[in-house]
């Protein structure tokens, strides 16, 4: 949920502002390599609406070849390997970077030194001068250790007693003190890869990127960023750090755990972990409209300083402005993002609902035939129904469902009959002194010769019923019961009027059997 946030608030800014979306596959890091994941980014922006102007081609692959299009591709950093050191190596020659011959094991073994002594080891200032590196070796050795040996780094050489002042579009002016900051990492001679940030900073450059709008926990890179570009005496993008995405429950980030818990997904789309095959629900396998995702994304974190909570995609890119976005973190509700849900089902067409509705209906084995041109027909005995009949169930039950799924829930019993009845609710309405008027009302049903409407036939009933002096609550209840198995459901006549005379006489006579 985060990444997407992330992914929709670049992409409302880029266009309400006239500009380009580019999604970039940062691949750098071979050891958090997640097999899928390129294609599931991919799938999941897509499935949200989030199209990039660059970087993946019209079949959702990452484009690889410049083209008018595309002029900066490649977009995967893996395939850019060939750009990077170059960069690096010209910050060692103007004296922003040096190179760092230390092993894994030698640094291990000063963590645990500074660790014995209640310290901590940090790369830096402090250190540099006591570690093997081109800043203490000859220029004999480091020539040779860098071309004998291949574990190699080049690293940042982080000023000294320096502020960095900094702007957030967000989270307004920074100051941070570089003494309290370490020599990162920017290239590894190992697999020939660069760092998160020198990849970043060159391939900003060369994308031309003026805005970079990113998560919270990139906030600590920002100053290091800064001077990477000073150094290369480039021109800075403006930077908005998001915040974080909060638990609805407690304090802390929202994570997985969380929506396992609760119930509720936090991914996009289905996950499932390559490695150990575990699989995490998704916004689109529960039921949820996409569009009906992005909005409630877009609310967390932002306000519109209106009223207004419901938003396509096209008014988001109107109404969004990064000066709304909150700088505190953002409480996810998953009741909120229930009620969104059920807010766009409510504005679909019922035409749109039944064609979402008649798979489910499949998977309980009832056949959908026909069109919507075609008569409202149902045929219980072959578990056969029109289209039409579908689409005017949908029609009677939409303000009652949160997703399409419900559809079924709410109303089961008017594509089949009942097969069991409820016992609280048998022992509590299926007495003699009531169930011998619901047949009486049955009989009644069956000779009815009146308009075959809701209106009509309610009216009928109420008029019969009471008319007699019967008591209206509990006959109604007797005959809900014969009609759905349990004492909740629609209005009788509601039910009546679509199932029809003829089956509405047979689950009388079949409770009548039945119940005891």
């Amino acid at each position: 949920m985060g990444g997407v946030r992330t992914a929709l608030y670049n992409y409302l800014y880029a266009k309400q502002h006239g500009g380009d979306f580019i999604l970039r596959i940062e691949d750098t890091d071979s050891h958090r390599f997640v097999p899928g994941a390129e294609q599931y980014i991919i799938d999941s922006l897509r499935w949200c609406g989030i199209v990039p102007d660059e970087g993946v081609d019209a079949e959702g692959k990452v484009v690889e070849t410049p083209s008018e299009r595309h002029p900066h591709a490649p977009y995967r950093q893996s395939q850019r390997r060939g750009i990077y050191r170059k960069y690096a190596e010209q910050l060692v020659e103007s004296g922003f970077a040096y190179y760092a011959f230390d092993s894994a094991e030698e640094l291990a073994a000063k963590r645990a030194e500074a660790e014995a002594a209640g310290q901590t080891f940090i790369y830096g200032q402090q250190s540099r001068g006591s570690l093997r590196n081109s800043l203490t070796l000859s220029g004999e050795e480091t020539a040779r250790l860098l071309e004998s040996t291949t574990d190699w780094t080049v690293r940042f050489k982080m000023p000294e007693g320096r502020i960095v002042e900094m702007d957030d579009i967000i989270r307004g002016h920074i100051e941070v003190n570089t003494d309290t900051l370490d020599d990162k990492v920017l290239w590894k001679r190992a697999d020939e890869l660069p760092t998160y940030h020198l990849a970043n900073i060159v391939d900003d450059h060369l994308m031309e990127i003026t805005e970079v709008i990113r998560g919270e926990e990139w906030l600590p890179s920002l100053p290091l960023h800064y001077l990477l570009y000073e150094a290369f005496g480039w021109e800075r993008p403006r930077f908005a750090h998001l915040s974080l995405l909060l638990k609805p429950v407690g304090n802390g980030k929202l994570s997985k755990r969380d929506g396992d818990k609760l119930g509720f997904p936090v991914f996009p789309l289905k996950w499932t972990n390559p490695e150990t095959g575990e699989t995490s629900r998704g916004y689109r396998e529960d039921g949820y409209f996409p569009e009906a995702f992005v909005n409630m994304l877009a609310m967390l974190g932002w306000n519109p300083g209106t009223e207004q909570e419901l938003f396509s995609l096209p008014e988001l890119v109107q109404a969004f402005s990064m000066d709304k976005v909150q700088k505190a973190g953002a409480k996810f509700n998953p009741e909120k993002a229930k009620w969104f849900n059920k807010e766009y089902l409510r504005m679909k067409g019922d035409e749109e609902l039944t064609e979402l509705f008649v798979p489910v209906l499949q998977e309980h084995g009832i056949e959908v035939t026909g069109c919507f041109k075609c008569p409202v027909s149902h045929d219980f005995d072959a578990a056969s129904v029109s289209k039409n009949y579908v689409k005017a169930v949908v029609s009677l039950i939409k303000e009652r469902a949160t997703f399409v799924a419900d559809f079924w829930d709410i109303a089961w019993y008017l594509f089949k009959a009942p097969s069991s009845y409820e016992p609280k609710d048998t022992a509590k309405f299926w007495k003699e002194e009531n169930y011998s008027l619901a047949f009486k009302v049955a009989d009644f049903v069956q000779g009815f010769d009146g308009p075959w409407e809701k209106e009509a036939l309610e009216h009928a009933l109420e008029e019969f019923i009471r008319g007699n002096e019967w008591p209206m609550g509990k006959v109604m209840n007797c005959i809900r019961l014969a009609l759905t198995g349990s004492g909740s459901g629609l209005g009788i006549a509601d039910i009546t009027v679509l199932i029809g005379k003829d089956e509405f006489c047979r689950r009388m006579a079949a409770a009548k059997q039945s119940i005891v």
